[in-house]
């Protein structure tokens, strides 16, 4: 499967890994996305009428260092106006449509605001990670903490095995992330020493944290 989510796109290498997704079948998360809740957050299904909240989000600068954006042609998730998290919104719904990725937005209960996103995918490709579930977690500089953070793997992370047909799951934690570090290490990931080879680009990533079903 491909990797980036943004707007502005490249659809050779998708049109690829269109034939690839046709070798299996993710549990009809593609065709009713869920809503997934604890007693801390509520992920429910991207939306455009979510545009206002979520360029908070993502015009962000403090939060920039943390979104994975790794084999994305340069896009690194900063859309500082209405009209660019507009486009991204309308590209995250065309490529749920497409099958090739899934966004929730991260309500936080407690204030009922949006507080970030997640994104899931089901990743075909010739390296380490290959089969497996890659996991993005996009959150506001004020939300980077580790409590919050963990409340988000507390939601996604059970039902992600079955809903992406995976064993395993990966997600960026780059080595200054130390929030999000003690969040993962404390959910049961492990830091990999493998690398993410880029299915567009090329380039091997690092920083990588696995679990294992």
């Amino acid at each position: 499967m491909f990797e980036c989510a943004g707007a502005g796109r490249y659809t050779n290498e998708w049109a690829k890994k269109d034939i690839e997704m046709e070798n299996f079948v993710m549990n009809d998360v593609y065709e009713k996305c869920p809503d997934i809740e604890t007693d801390k957050v509520l992920l429910r299904f991207a939306c455009k009428e979510e545009s206002g909240q979520l360029l908070k989000i993502y015009s962000d600068k403090k939060a920039l260092p943390f979104f994975n954006s790794d084999n994305c042609h340069g896009d690194n998730f900063y859309y500082p106006t209405k009209e660019k998290m507009d486009s991204a919104i309308d590209f995250w719904l065309d490529s749920y449509q497409k099958k090739w990725f899934v966004r929730w937005v991260i309500v936080e209960k407690a204030s009922a605001t949006i507080i970030g996103s997640v994104e899931l995918f089901h990743r075909s490709a010739d390296d380490d990670f290959n089969g497996v579930g890659v996991l993005r977690i996009d959150l506001g500089s004020d939300y980077e903490k580790s409590s919050v953070i963990k409340n988000v793997l507390d939601a996604i992370v059970p039902s992600a095995y079955e809903m992406f047909d995976c064993e395993v799951i990966i997600s960026k934690v780059p080595i200054y992330a130390v929030e999000r570090a003690q969040a993962f290490s404390d959910y049961g990931f492990e830091k990999s020493e493998k690398f993410l080879v880029g299915t567009i680009d090329h380039y091997a990533y690092k920083d990588y944290w696995t679990i294992h079903v």
